[in-house]
């Protein structure tokens, strides 16, 4: 069979959700620091850069510059806490815990065990980019309610996309060192290039046509129209480009973490 065995398609079953439980019942014991973690070094960054630039900027496509500083920072906050959940905290569990190899004792499979760390991965992005709204809904940082209510689904929608991605680098990191690399050259590159801190038509056309590659510049392009009060253009190309990366990073993730651990 060699290594068809690893790519088989996943094995999706609720048993997963013990998997989910188990996970949300470790992080509750922690959950107002988790959550205040997660929460501080994006809203410092959009009200210190909202408010430190936007008083020297005009407005930036019809909006204040925080209110457009508003909308990326809630992508990035969503981004940013899949990453670390994913790499960090799951590296612990499978690697340093051995948590997945008490969990394969039971009845429960791998592809239980990765699935149920897509999901509350997921949940803790949901979280971390719930958080970032209820800032933008308190300060006013809207033009719409209506509109940016959308951006929950968008939210869920990166939570998977920024797991997938993540739990790839998961299965082949040998420490907690290695993910400096993904960081580094992919993270990185996306907050300077996706539209964070200002429109990407302010970049040389190569690096627009590099941005246009990068999952965070399709998910601030919906995001961001949310809240400014218009409806995006190109839904289906961004909605279709996330789950892409996100399905196609669970799928790769599951194989090469059976080859890790099931061999």
């Amino acid at each position: 069979m060699g290594m068809s065995r690893y790519f088989r398609p996943p094995v999706l079953s609720w048993r997963f959700v013990s998997v989910w439980r188990r996970n949300f019942l470790v992080w509750r014991k922690l959950a107002i620091p988790a959550l205040l973690g997660n929460l501080a070094d994006p809203a410092f960054y959009m009200l210190g850069l909202g408010y430190g630039l936007g008083g020297l900027l005009p407005e930036v496509n019809g909006a204040s510059y925080i209110a457009f500083l508003a909308a990326g920072t809630l992508c990035y906050s969503t981004m940013n806490s899949a990453s670390f959940e994913a790499l960090y905290s799951g590296f612990s569990r499978m690697h340093v815990q051995k948590t997945w190899e008490a969990i394969l004792n039971t009845p429960l499979i791998l592809d239980d065990v990765l699935l149920g760390e897509l999901v509350w991965t997921m949940t803790k992005s949901l979280m971390s980019g719930l958080a970032i709204l209820i800032i933008i809904w308190v300060m006013g940082l809207y033009s719409s309610f209506a509109l940016s209510l959308w951006a929950i689904p968008v939210i869920i929608l990166m939570g998977f996309c920024f797991t997938g991605m993540a739990l790839v680098v998961n299965a082949v990191s040998p420490s907690y060192d290695f993910f400096m690399y993904y960081f580094t050259l992919a993270v990185t590159p996306m907050v300077l290039l996706g539209g964070v801190f200002y429109p990407v038509d302010q970049l040389p056309p190569f690096l627009q046509q590099a941005s246009a590659a990068l999952p965070l510049t399709h998910a601030i392009d919906l995001v961001r129209p949310l809240m400014l009060g218009r409806v995006p253009s190109g839904i289906v190309k961004h909605v279709l480009v996330l789950a892409a990366y996100g399905g196609f990073g669970y799928y790769l993730a599951l194989a090469l973490t059976r080859r890790r651990l099931l061999k």
